[in-house]
């Protein structure tokens, strides 16, 4: 009887030891039904056009829980607007991790906000993923291990258009406008990087607020420079905004377009697409409206969740599509994950990410990260607008990450 009992009791220990396990594995946001995922978006303000990234993330989300889930897990999105102050955005995180109890911050927009809630984030080692920036210092493993940024770096961007300029426009006039903020600063800093000794050839850079109504007294100074070479950094609407002054002023530079600035819907459209002709830009997702892959199943399976779920944007959004990228990284994260939802192992899968092939990545742009090597996405490919889509006009071209170990 003592021999029972004993073995009873020994029993009843392991699965309490087992339980324990479990709930170490599915620590906070996580429950055998849930996974709730925290992010923060401009849904208002300045740069509300990019809160259509977060959009087309919660469409993506909702499409994945439709499907089933993930490992029969629902996915619940939570998602705030921050309007891109930082000091709103500490709030909202720890709303997010105090209250909604998320398992992680994911893919929230904007250099400021993510600094200001990264150390907060690092401290109680809670993933801060994919983040929607390029700026390098948001990819420091050494400094920051819960921090991942997702998109190519910025100042990477600055030096390939340096590259482009050297090798096809050898001593031609420069200038440049760029938003007054850190995604600005950076893509000129990598523009001058790059021309290194030429870098003389830029004539002019302007950097404007965004809250600035007078672009137009900007684009006639850099007009009077006789520049051949228009290098823009900044928000689409203001980009549209460049390209049709610089057309009423009869002036056509060849116009070099940040990614974050090259959306034909928010952008290109608006400027007209005919004055936008012949723009450059350096890209690392598909432009769905191309004729080169409407017979291929990403494409199709962009075009049906488009058409469903509407306010995940269209298909000439360039946003959109930047969400929809984003989740679908995500959700291949936590399928690695399989049933160990730990936050560690979030990490641990986001850092083992291999080869990835994400179905909106241009064709020999793919995945891989390692322990040292934070900047998932490695690689751009320059595009050249024809009047309808992006164009590709090059071969892809690695950015100086690529010799990080992983």
């Amino acid at each position: 009887m003592q021999t029972w009992v004993r073995t009873l009791v020994a029993i009843g220990l392991a699965l309490t030891a087992l339980s324990a396990i479990s709930e170490r594995v599915r620590e906070p946001g996580v429950t055998d039904t849930e996974i709730r995922i925290g992010n923060l978006m401009p849904y208002s303000g300045n740069l509300e056009v990019f809160g259509a990234i977060g959009k087309a993330e919660a469409a993506y989300f909702e499409m994945i829980n439709e499907h089933g889930g993930i490992s029969g897990r629902k996915v619940r999105f939570i998602s705030y607007d921050d309007k891109s102050n930082p000091v709103t955005a500490l709030e909202l995180t720890r709303r997010l991790i105090e209250e909604d109890d998320v398992l992680l911050m994911f893919g929230s927009f904007g250099t400021p906000g993510n600094f200001a809630v990264r150390s907060y984030l690092n401290e109680r080692q809670i993933p801060q993923l994919f983040i929607a920036s390029g700026d390098d210092h948001l990819s420091d493993p050494s400094s920051f291990p819960w921090t991942m940024g997702w998109q190519p770096s910025f100042r990477e961007e600055g030096r390939i258009y340096a590259n482009y300029i050297q090798a096809f426009y050898p001593g031609t006039r420069i200038v440049a406008l760029w938003q007054n903020d850190q995604v600005g600063r950076e893509i000129v800093k990598g523009l001058e990087d790059g021309l290194g000794s030429v870098a003389r050839m830029i004539r002019v850079d302007i950097a404007y607020d965004i809250a600035d109504a007078h672009l137009d007294t900007h684009v006639s100074i850099l007009k009077q420079s006789g520049a051949e070479i228009f290098v823009f950094a900044g928000a689409p609407a203001d980009a549209a905004k460049v390209i049709r002054i610089a057309a009423e002023l009869n002036w056509h530079p060849v116009f070099i377009l940040s990614h974050m600035a090259s959306s034909i819907a928010t952008a290109l459209k608006p400027a007209g697409v005919e004055n936008a002709v012949g723009a450059i830009t350096a890209a690392f997702l598909k432009d769905a409206d191309d004729p080169a892959w409407k017979d291929g199943k990403a494409t199709k399976d962009w075009q049906s969740f488009v058409d469903k779920y509407g306010r995940a944007g269209g298909n000439d959004d360039g946003a959109a599509v930047f969400g929809y990228a984003a989740a679908e990284t995500l959700v291949q994260v936590l399928k690695q994950c399989g049933n160990d939802l730990s936050r560690a192992n979030v990490m641990k899968q986001a850092g083992t990410l291999k080869e990835y092939q994400g179905s909106v990545l241009l064709p020999g742009i793919k995945i891989s990260t390692g322990p040292r090597n934070f900047r998932p996405i490695e690689h751009l490919r320059l595009v050249q607008f024809d009047g309808r889509t992006w164009q590709p006009i090059g071969d892809v071209l690695e950015t100086a990450f690529s010799n990080v170990d992983r």
